[in-house]
């Protein structure tokens, strides 16, 4: 099994944000899935390296230390694997702890960053709305899984102990075939057959899904969808699915289908998030003041941030105040923004990270609190 994508879940995400192995180093590139084309994104890479060696060195790092850096994203360069199987962009956080890479459909402009924390705010972004997800295209005489993106080809997925079919699945030469003792008999039959064959499938599954968080898009008729639903072990399943027979569709038309259904579900989301924060501004539970956001995160009193993807607020929020001094963009500085989205998460908040015109008021972050300040 070979995913193209390997968006970090919630939990990575964490770990990157609480690491300070600093100097820590933060690397964007757009990538290509197009693997003839990714000569250009490795040079893009030695170009974005030579600024991060450059920046290790200003910040005051040791020549071992910038030596060790070099070393590490030489192996990655010389990695023909690793370059055959990209998606649209490449995150890559590099510390004393070694060096994290994930594959993201979401399309990023090139950055680097140097501090005492990795800047992790644009890979937000692909974990709020995640610009891929499964298909599980499931009918009675066929199933396959397909991964999808935003922009790009669909995936066939390998899954490893997959039924082909219903009735293989049952041990049938159709699920319509009646058990000796005639007690599956009709459609009563052919349901139970259905739901063994949906359990195998569930159980196969498993061992590609476990541990990710992508959404997981139903194409099903009824009522093989209503069996598949009842009993799939999922949490990522997707509650609007694709109606009808998935052995019409080919992987493309299924994943043009599946785009639909996330940009429903995201902007469905987001709009019910917009209103529960104007209903909060009016209750005296939220803001879009960075300063006021800033020591609310810091008290734990952030129950959902937004923040806007593409503004950058260099500065630095005090570890026990949360009172924010904003500077220059330099290497004794890090992303307000990016802090503060950090202490919310730390926190057991929610963060979404959005385009600017979907951050209430126009602000760089907008925040609802659990209490009043």
């Amino acid at each position: 099994m070979n995913l193209h994508t390997d968006i970090p879940t919630h939990t990575e995400v964490e770990r990157l944000l609480a690491a300070r192995d600093g100097p820590c180093v933060s690397i964007y590139l757009p990538t290509t899935p197009i693997t003839p084309e990714a000569d250009a994104d490795r040079i893009e890479l030695k170009n974005l390296a030579a600024a991060a060696a450059d920046q290790l060195a200003a910040a005051g790092a040791d020549r071992a230390t910038v030596l060790k850096f070099r070393e590490s994203l030489n192996e990655l360069d010389d990695d023909e694997d690793f370059w055959a199987e990209q998606s649209h962009s490449l995150a890559l956080f590099a510390s004393a702890a070694g060096v994290r890479t994930f594959r993201l459909p979401n399309r990023l402009t090139s950055e680097v960053e140097v501090a005492d924390r990795f800047y992790v705010k644009p890979l937000l972004r692909a974990i709020t709305f995640p610009q891929a997800a499964f298909v599980l295209a499931l009918a009675a005489g066929s199933v396959r899984l397909v991964e999808i993106v935003r922009d790009g080809p669909a995936f066939r997925i390998d899954v490893p102990g997959l039924p082909s079919d219903a009735a293989s699945a049952a041990g049938k030469a159709s699920i319509a075939d009646r058990s000796p003792s005639r007690k599956l008999q009709g459609s009563e039959g052919q349901k139970v057959r259905l739901r063994q064959y949906a359990r195998k499938v569930d159980q196969a599954l498993r061992g590609v899904l476990t541990g990710l968080e992508l959404p997981l898009i139903l194409a099903a008729a009824r009522p093989l969808d209503d069996i598949y639903r009842s009993l799939s072990s999922y949490p990522h399943l997707v509650d609007t699915g694709i109606p009808g027979n998935p052995e019409n569709r080919s992987d493309e038309e299924l994943a043009a289908a599946a785009r639909s259904v996330l940009d429903d579900l995201y902007e469905r989301e987001l709009s019910a998030i917009r209103e529960h924060f104007a209903f909060s501004v009016s209750r005296g539970r939220g803001s879009s003041d960075v300063a006021t956001v800033a020591r609310a995160a810091t008290q734990g009193a952030v129950e959902t941030l937004l923040v806007d993807i593409d503004e950058k607020v260099p500065g630095r929020v005090d570890e026990e105040t949360g009172a924010v001094t904003f500077s220059d963009d330099d290497s004794a500085s890090y992303g307000v923004i990016d802090e503060i989205a950090r202490r919310v998460m730390l926190a057991g908040g929610d963060v979404l990270a959005v385009r600017k015109a979907d951050v209430p008021e126009g602000a760089p972050v907008a925040a609802i609190f659990r209490y009043p300040l």
